[in-house]
């Protein structure tokens, strides 16, 4: 088994879809009984947000179901991130486009989509351009909930 297995998810501006992913997966690993097994966190593919804290509605939807985000602030993905994250994972499919161009290219496999680890492949709703917060989680939570199932089986 793997010491500590990190995970980056990844959306364009690191204020509404990466950050609800990070603490929403951090809640079912915690959940799980597994915090001391992962490393996770988010991050952006532009510079747009740097330092903005969780957009007010996605706070708002996390806290709905109890799951906190103080302190968060977005911050750009680096290429030195590529190499010490396990898994970086995406929002959509310019996410994982921009990623790749960030990282110098995917060499490991370690870049994938959300939605991918679910039955219904895809891009995660993005709430900036819809407001559908309510999308935007049950794809969330859809996605992290197939992807710790997948780590917790074949990864660790």
């Amino acid at each position: 088994m793997k010491d500590l297995f990190k995970i980056l998810f990844v959306c364009h501006g690191n204020i509404c879809r990466s950050p609800m992913a990070e603490f929403v997966m951090k809640r079912m690993v915690e959940d799980a009984g597994l915090t001391d097994r992962f490393h996770i966190a988010s991050a952006a593919t532009s510079t747009e947000e740097i330092d903005n804290p969780v957009y007010p509605p996605a706070r708002r939807k996390l806290a709905e179901h109890g799951i906190g985000c103080d302190g968060k602030t977005a911050r750009q993905m680096t290429r030195r991130d590529y190499e010490e994250y396990d898994l970086l994972v995406g929002m959509d499919s310019a996410n994982l486009r921009n990623m790749k161009w960030i990282a110098g290219g995917d060499p490991d496999n370690k870049i994938h989509l959300l939605l991918d680890y679910t039955s219904r492949p895809g891009n995660v709703a993005d709430p900036w351009y819809t407001g559908d917060f309510n999308a935007t989680w049950r794809d969330v939570t859809e996605g992290c909930t197939a992807l710790l199932e997948t780590i917790k089986t074949q990864l660790i």
